[in-house]
């Protein structure tokens, strides 16, 4: 990458994303390249690194749909993260679904809380789907899910997502690891994010465990927008610039309350409220 490129771009851990269209030169040997400009992007999925609080860090670029692959045990993926990646991909306007593995290690308590996640989910607008990729469940669905797509991969370490990519194209050979038995959390095998082509027009990024989704640059008064079912209630606060808190007359406080907004969703919102980088 120019030197130029890289001073442009401080900011960001890898100014380059997976996903991104660039104008490059090629060496006169032909033996090497040097990227040159980084054309804009039509959007991108960004966090917060957890030991880099000043940088940002663009998962990619350029994307159709992002699928959070999630478990509910071995290792468990907290609603709160999920919520995390959906209101980003929501300030982008990505549509996302979200996609629970292992579901042959579900027990009935595993089996009712799968149940309850995916009816609040979908009672807001997202797809949700159980598969086991270790005894192939619902793996057509996600194949069609996919197609005709650039979609993102993303996850905690552990969730499947090299396993299901191998299912998926077997001649990728991705390497895989194993659920520490002893922290119950999965241990990195992938390290870099990397783009695969499935079919002819359908591609997928696979990318390395995410323990933490930090936001990065959003007002706290824009937060709720990026909630399906505080969007619908925008303009019924009696302030209208209300934070959803402890505010008389907020209709978002209102449908907590009688149950129109789940409870475990107003609890993400919170945090993500609190977060200091977020407004930054």
């Amino acid at each position: 990458m120019k030197g130029k490129l890289r001073l442009d771009e401080r900011k960001n851990t890898n100014p380059v994303a997976v996903g991104d269209h660039v104008e490059f030169d090629i060496d006169v040997d032909g033996n090497s390249t040097a990227i040159k400009k980084i054309l804009p992007r039509d959007n991108y999925i960004i966090r917060k690194p957890s030991n880099l609080s000043k940088q940002e860090h663009v998962i990619a670029a350029n994307l159709d749909e992002v699928m959070i692959l999630a478990t509910l045990a071995f290792p468990r993926t907290s609603q709160g993260f999920i919520d995390r990646i959906l209101v980003t991909a929501e300030a982008y306007e990505i549509p996302a679904a979200i996609v629970f593995n292992k579901t042959d290690l579900y027990d009935d308590v595993l089996k009712a809380q799968y149940q309850e996640m995916c009816d609040m989910y979908e009672n807001i607008g997202y797809k949700c789907l159980g598969i086991s990729v270790k005894t192939n469940i619902n793996l057509e669905a996600v194949f069609s899910m996919l197609l005709h797509k650039i979609t993102l991969i993303t996850g905690h370490s552990g969730v499947g997502k090299s396993s299901l990519l191998n299912k998926l194209v077997p001649e990728l050979h991705l390497k895989t690891g194993e659920v520490s038995n002893y922290s119950l959390k999965g241990k990195h095998t992938t390290t870099f994010a990397a783009m695969f082509a499935i079919e002819a027009d359908t591609y997928v990024i696979d990318t390395p465990g995410i323990k933490d989704f930090g936001l990065i640059d959003m007002k706290p008064e824009e937060i709720s927008h990026y909630f399906p079912e505080m969007r619908a209630l925008l303009g019924q606060c009696r302030f209208s610039e209300c934070l959803h808190i402890s505010e008389p007359g907020c209709a978002v406080l209102e449908a907590v309350k009688k149950g129109g907004i789940a409870p475990s969703r107003y609890k993400s919102y919170l945090s993500m409220l609190g977060d200091e980088e977020t407004h930054r």
